[in-house]
């Protein structure tokens, strides 16, 4: 499989925000967000096998990994991976863009943290909305909010789809004042998610 990078951080985005973790990010998307921040991802990798990834991640004692990207659904071995992650005692997320069939993983002991692209992203007609249906509890469905199109295009999908998790905004970064103000005036059960590893760390990589 193609991974642009391996390492250890803190988790910086959603339900699982400041939780010491393990990433694995591959390479490949086939989206182009306009807000991308790890366009880096797209080509810069190199070809690891499942067992040199499982070897590389043992250096760090966390058995916390989140698989991200890029977009990893695009990754054949990515069965694999999971499948070997959790019989090493790993607690796996996988991230993913909302454009590949997510429900194999779901019939897995993984957790699935879904994005639904919003307008400002050029990316919001490759969504496969049925995925909605198959997310369970432990999952969660993530938005990026820049505008407020993006927030009320978010807010009509769920109130559609009522999603059975946790429900996730995450605003482009550094406009978080307004996406707070707009979710506690209209009292929406969501969380508010901010990019934790850019407050820490800036726009850093492998961090």
């Amino acid at each position: 499989m193609q991974i642009t990078e391996l390492f250890f951080s803190l988790q910086g985005e959603g339900k699982n925000a400041g939780l010491p973790t393990v990433f694995v990010r591959t390479t490949g998307c086939n989206l182009r967000c306009s807000y991308c921040d790890t366009a880096y991802a797209y080509s810069e990798g190199a070809e690891m096998d499942v067992p040199e990834v499982i070897e590389t991640m043992q250096r760090w004692r966390c058995r916390r990994a989140c698989i991200t990207g890029g977009e990893p659904l695009l990754q054949e071995d990515l069965p694999g991976l999971t499948d070997a992650l959790q019989a090493d005692g790993y607690a796996i997320e996988v991230e993913t863009n909302g454009s590949q069939d997510v429900a194999w993983l779901t019939r897995r002991d993984v957790t699935v943290s879904l994005d639904i692209k919003c307008p400002s992203s050029g990316m919001q007609d490759e969504m496969r909305m049925d995925n909605l249906a198959v997310l369970r509890p432990r999952d969660q469905l993530k938005f990026v909010i820049g505008t407020r199109e993006d927030y009320d295009h978010a807010c009509s999908v769920i109130e559609r789809y009522a999603p059975a998790c946790q429900v996730v905004m995450q605003p482009v970064w550094q406009s978080h004042v307004e996406l707070a103000d707009w979710i506690v005036q209209d009292e929406i059960d969501v969380r508010l998610s901010l990019q934790l590893h850019k407050i820490l760390w800036g726009d850093r990589k492998g961090i």
